[in-house]
C-alpha cells in the first residue's frame, strides 16, 4: 500500500510550501543514490521526489488531499487536469449509478471527454560540475518530444478535410451495453472501439503525422541554471513537454539535477569547506599564503602558533543563496600541519630542533624529535 506523501516528507498536512521544500531538500540530499549507497536508498529517493512533486504543486496537492493517491496517479500531465477528464474513474461512477438514475454521463460528460487534453510532462537528468552548481549558467541539452503537426495544426486530418463525428458512439467517445436482470437494468460503459474515445473519426489522415496530430521532434534547448542549485533539485521548464491533444496545452519539462563531487571543495549548505597543509615552521612563525576558492586564489593569513585543525573563514566565498545570489555563504578552511619524518631531516635541522627542545626544557629521548614536534602542536 502506497505511503502517505506527508509522512514520506515528515511534515504535517497543514505544512506550508516552505516547510515542504525544506523537508524535501534535506531528504533528497540524504538519500540521493550518488551519496547514499545503502540498500533501498534509491527507492526512497524516488519516493521522496514523487511526494514533493505532488505536494509542491497546489492543484495536485488539493487533489491528493481530497482523493488520496487515486487523485494523482492518473498519469503525469494526462487526465485529472480537470474533473471532467477522469477516464475510467468517471466510468466507474457512471456504471454504478446509471441503472438507477438513467445514467449520469450524458452529453456534457461526452463533450468533456472529447475536449482539449494537456500533453505529457517529460523528465531529463542533467549532471553539473561543482562550480556550475555554485555559479549557474546556461546548458545546451537535446530533448525528444511531441510537437503539434504544422501541416494539420493538430487535427490529424489532411488539409482541406476535417474529422467527422463517430457514427458508432455519436461523438460521445463511449458505447453502452444494457443488461436486464431480475434485480433491474445495469449499464456497462466502455471506450468506443471505433474512435478510441475521441468521439471523432479521421477518414483522410494527414500525410505528415499519419493522423496523430503530432510528430516526435528532437530539439536543442537552452536551459538556464540559477546560481546556488544543489544535488537533487528539480527545475521546471514550462511548455517544453509533449504537445497536447485537441488544442490542449503542452506539458512541462522537469530537469533533475545531480552535482559531481569536487576533489578540493565540499558543500555544506551555503558554506564551502576546504583543507590546506602547512609546514610546522609556518605554523610556529605564521605566514601568508594563497588558497584556492571557487572565485580564484585568495590570500590567507596564518597567525603564529596555529594549531592543527584550526579553521579560518573567507567571507562571501561560499555558495550563493538560490533565488538571491547576492547573499553568499563563506569558505571554511581547515589547517593541517605537516610534521616531517625524522629520517628525512638533515643533520643541521635535527641539531637545531634538539637545541630548541633543550631551550624549552623538553626531553627527546622517548619518541625522538617526532614526539617532540607532536607535543609541540598537540597533534590528535
Amino acid at each position: 500500500m502506497a505511503r502517505d506523501y506527508y509522512e514520506i516528507l515528515g511534515v504535517s498536512r497543514d505544512a506550508d510550501k516552505d516547510e515542504i521544500k525544506s523537508a524535501y531538500r534535506r531528504l533528497a540530499r540524504k538519500y540521493h543514490p550518488d551519496v547514499n549507497k545503502e540498500a533501498g536508498a534509491e527507492e526512497r529517493f524516488k519516493e521522496i521526489n514523487r511526494a514533493y512533486e505532488v505536494l509542491s504543486e497546489p492543484e495536485m496537492r488539493a487533489r491528493y488531499d481530497r482523493f488520496g493517491h487515486d487523485g494523482v496517479n492518473a498519469g503525469a500531465g494526462v487526465g485529472f487536469q480537470d474533473m471532467g477528464d477522469m477516464g475510467g474513474f468517471a466510468d466507474i461512477f457512471e456504471s454504478i449509478f446509471s441503472g438507477f438514475a438513467g445514467g449520469m454521463g450524458g452529453p456534457t460528460q461526452a463533450r468533456r471527454r472529447s475536449g482539449p487534453v494537456r500533453g505529457d510532462d517529460l523528465q531529463l537528468d542533467l549532471k553539473l560540475d561543482f562550480r556550475e552548481a555554485v555559479f549557474g549558467g546556461e546548458k545546451q541539452v537535446r530533448i525528444a518530444h511531441l510537437e503539434t503537426c504544422e501541416v494539420c495544426t493538430g487535427t490529424g486530418a489532411k488539409p482541406g478535410t476535417r474529422p467527422r463525428t463517430c457514427s458508432t458512439c455519436s461523438g460521445t467517445g463511449q458505447v453502452r451495453r444494457v443488461t436486464r436482470t431480475p434485480f433491474g437494468s445495469f449499464t456497462q460503459v466502455s471506450t468506443c472501439p471505433t474512435c478510441n474515445g475521441s468521439g471523432m473519426v479521421i477518414e483522410d489522415k494527414c500525410d505528415n503525422c499519419g493522423g496523430k496530430g503530432a510528430n516526435q521532434v528532437a530539439k536543442q534547448l537552452k536551459i538556464t541554471i540559477p546560481p546556488g542549485v544543489y544535488d537533487g533539485l528539480r527545475l521546471r521548464i514550462p511548455g517544453e513537454g509533449d504537445a497536447g491533444q485537441r488544442g490542449g496545452p503542452a506539458g512541462d519539462l522537469y530537469v533533475q539535477l545531480s552535482v559531481n563531487e569536487d576533489s578540493e571543495f565540499q558543500r555544506e549548505d551555503l558554506n564551502i569547506r576546504s583543507t590546506i597543509s602547512i609546514s610546522y615552521l609556518q605554523a610556529i612563525l605564521g605566514c601568508r599564503l594563497q588558497v584556492n576558492t571557487v572565485d580564484g586564489p585568495e590570500e590567507l593569513t596564518i597567525p603564529p602558533g596555529t594549531q592543527p585543525y584550526a579553521e579560518f573563514r573567507l567571507e562571501n566565498h561560499g555558495v550563493p543563496r538560490l533565488g538571491n545570489p547576492v547573499n553568499r555563504g563563506d569558505q571554511l578552511v581547515t589547517v593541517m600541519i605537516d610534521i616531517p619524518n625524522p629520517s628525512k631531516l638533515s643533520a643541521e635541522e635535527r641539531k637545531l630542533l634538539e637545541e630548541l627542545a633543550k631551550i624549552r626544557g623538553e626531553r627527546t629521548g622517548k619518541g625522538g624529535i617526532e614526539g617532540f614536534l607532536g607535543n609541540l602542536f598537540h597533534q590528535r
